[in-house]
């Protein structure tokens, strides 16, 4: 609650002490913002161009049943295909279609829950891409896009194998910690039934 002023009076505090005429500078550095707003809006448009002629082609529907056969083996549910595939383009649409899957299964179901997950630990590489690279005027990129796509999938098999293990019983759910001392450990449930968290000390006496 206090971070945002706290960070306000310490940017005034700052360029007071090195005797900066703060109010100038944000003025010059709002303006620069604008221009930069204006030379990336082209890229934007042609972003959410080419996301809404993709869901209106079909071409999505498309993809998320061809790339659904390939991770039906690990568990990847065919309903998010689409939804993982636009989060890479587009956060709108990806929210968009997370509305979707809110309104189809429920935000409380298990497609739910790893919708949420996944737009959590996920980031719009291209989109984000385009736009910081076309304003800081980087036209080599070297290895960022294969770094970004390697972290969008090791969030999501992250994201995966936690749901996998909150799921792993219908009725309770150990979900911390993976490994204590074998004397003595505290075990943290939660119940997906009731939305109920229970809390049990085990000693070992050996």
């Amino acid at each position: 609650m206090y971070m945002i002023p706290f960070v306000l009076l310490y940017v005034v505090g700052y360029a007071f002490l090195k005797k900066r005429d703060a109010y100038g500078d944000f003025v010059r550095g709002a303006g620069e913002g604008i221009h930069t707003a204006f030379a990336i809006l082209p890229t934007l448009v042609g972003l959410m161009t080419a996301v809404g002629i993709l869901r209106a082609s079909g071409f999505l529907k498309w993809l998320s049943d061809i790339l659904g056969r390939l991770f039906a083996g690990i568990g990847f549910p065919v309903q998010l295909v689409p939804l993982a595939v636009v989060r890479l383009f587009s956060a709108s649409a990806a929210t968009g279609f997370l509305l979707d899957i809110f309104k189809e299964f429920g935000p409380d179901s298990k497609i739910g829950i790893i919708a949420s997950l996944m737009l959590s630990c996920t980031e719009t590489v291209f989109y984000t891409m385009s736009v910081y690279f076309m304003a800081a005027k980087v036209t080599k990129t070297r290895y960022t896009l294969a770094g970004a796509l390697l972290s969008v999938f090791a969030g999501i098999w992250e994201e995966l194998e936690s749901i996998w293990t909150a799921f792993s019983t219908p009725e309770m759910t150990t979900l911390w910690p993976p490994g204590l001392p074998p004397a003595f450990s505290l075990e943290i449930f939660y119940s997906f039934k009731d939305h109920s968290w229970q809390f049990q000390t085990v000693v070992t006496i050996s």
